[in-house]
């Protein structure tokens, strides 16, 4: 068995523009190394198309906040690099994942983990899985400075840091987390348990 803070993890949030798919106006990366969450590094992003009235009123960021703001391709080393990692981990991480794949073309993301998922299997009878109420239910936004508001990337990727490392002490393993039945043991895993893209 694998103790899970020895792998290295990004937890990452996406905002997007509004269209369909979506392109990316803001990304957020926290790193965890250790089990310990590190500082968030954070880019708003200039997309192709404007940013539409219903996302704008969803994050609060408009067509003229990113006007002035580097392409994607003007920021992908740097974006590459911090998703050099063993293991990423999103909140309904396909959303996340889809728009990365879509903005960095060649890239393929390492082991996902989503916390969506896992709070689904790891903590049952929650009234609701998402973010916003796991937060709440877990004060997972206590001491975090004030400027920070949800459904922006820096305060959803820090939550969701701080949410997978409780789930992840609450699993201890790695093989927990991918939801592998113990060594030994014939019964597969819950139905519901991958994590995995």
């Amino acid at each position: 068995m694998t103790d899970w803070t020895t792998l290295t993890y990004v937890v990452v949030d996406v905002e997007g523009n509004g269209q369909q798919p979506p392109e990316l106006v803001e990304l957020a990366v926290v790193p965890i190394f250790g089990g310990v969450v590190g500082e968030p590094i954070s880019w708003l992003v200039r997309p192709e198309h404007p940013i539409k009235h219903i996302a704008a009123t969803f994050h609060g960021l408009t067509t003229g906040d990113v006007a002035d703001c580097p392409k994607i391709t003007d920021i992908t080393p740097d974006v590459l690099a911090a998703l050099d990692v063993s293991a990423l981990v999103a909140h309904n991480a396909h959303v996340d994942v889809g728009v990365l794949r879509r903005e960095l073309p060649g890239w393929e993301p390492p082991e996902v983990f989503d916390t969506l998922k896992l709070a689904r299997r790891l903590i049952p009878g929650q009234s609701s899985y998402k973010l916003g109420a796991l937060v709440d239910a877990f004060k997972l936004a206590e001491g975090l400075p004030g400027e920070l508001k949800p459904h922006r990337a820096t305060y959803d990727a820090l939550v969701t840091a701080r949410l997978f490392v409780h789930l992840a002490s609450q699993a201890a393993t790695v093989e927990a987390l991918r939801g592998q039945p113990p060594k030994g043991d014939d019964k597969a895993a819950d139905e519901d348990a991958p994590t995995l893209f």
